[in-house]
């Protein structure tokens, strides 16, 4: 299944890094927050664990996987957009006794070494990828044996499961009536509206466990959040 374009992806990034995070907490009421502490209590990371956090974006989730590793751990915040990836290098110029670290490189094609992580986690990036099945396959190859991840994103319903049409109803009224308009206030409107076009491209939950276990991973599991209206994929190498 094919996804987003890698080049106006990254330029789209570009563009809404300075709002980014106020867009976040006023779309989700900050829950998303909430979503990202859980993605981490399925996670448990320990001290001393190496982490990568891909498309970490501005480092929100990076930063607070940096607090369970130490001491003696460390957090590798990966994303391909050089906006989103500075303000998360002067997010973390805040906090100097976290062990973290940063790095530009495309999630597909990260560049780091095999199997070199106890875990990873990626919010609202696998379907932004341009090959979904090519960025689990990576997510896999970056994993020591029996390491865990764990992937947060908007759902998709199957549509053979119970609600799936009104979940989808209500997550297309919720992006045209909401979204896209709060975002038109400071001059983004167009770089929220593909949040439909990526959703309709998606792997379903489904989908995504059968993608994740072809690239290798030993279990998968997808579960909705927040009323199915997002999803966790939880995987183990």
């Amino acid at each position: 299944m094919s996804g987003a374009d890698p080049a106006a992806v990254r330029d789209l990034f570009d563009r809404i890094a300075p709002r980014y995070d106020l867009l976040n907490d006023l779309f989700s009421a900050c829950l998303h927050r909430h979503w990202k502490r859980t993605l981490l209590a399925a996670l448990r990371p320990r001290p001393g664990e190496r982490f990568l956090d891909l498309c970490c974006g501005t480092g929100d989730l990076t930063l607070l996987l940096a607090e369970r590793v130490r001491p003696g751990g460390v957090v590798v915040g990966l994303d391909a957009a050089a906006a989103p990836l500075e303000r998360a290098r002067q997010r973390a110029g805040r906090l100097p006794w976290l062990p973290v670290r940063w790095f530009q490189a495309d999630a597909l094609a990260t560049g780091l070494p095999e199997a070199s992580a106890d875990g990873a986690t990626m919010a609202y990036g696998l379907r932004n990828l341009s090959d979904p099945a090519a960025g689990l396959r990576e997510l896999r190859r970056l994993l020591r044996p029996g390491g865990r991840a764990a992937v947060l994103d908007f759902h998709r319903p199957d549509p053979s499961l119970p609600r799936a049409d009104q979940i989808s109803a209500f997550q297309r009224l919720y992006l045209r009536r909401v979204v896209v308009p709060v975002a038109g206030a400071v001059g983004l409107e167009a770089e929220y509206a593909y949040l439909e076009e990526s959703l309709r491209r998606f792997p379903t939950g489904r989908e995504q466990e059968r993608l994740a276990l072809e690239a290798g991973f030993s279990r998968a599991r997808h579960q909705p959040v927040a009323l199915g209206l997002m999803g966790r994929l939880e995987l183990v190498a």
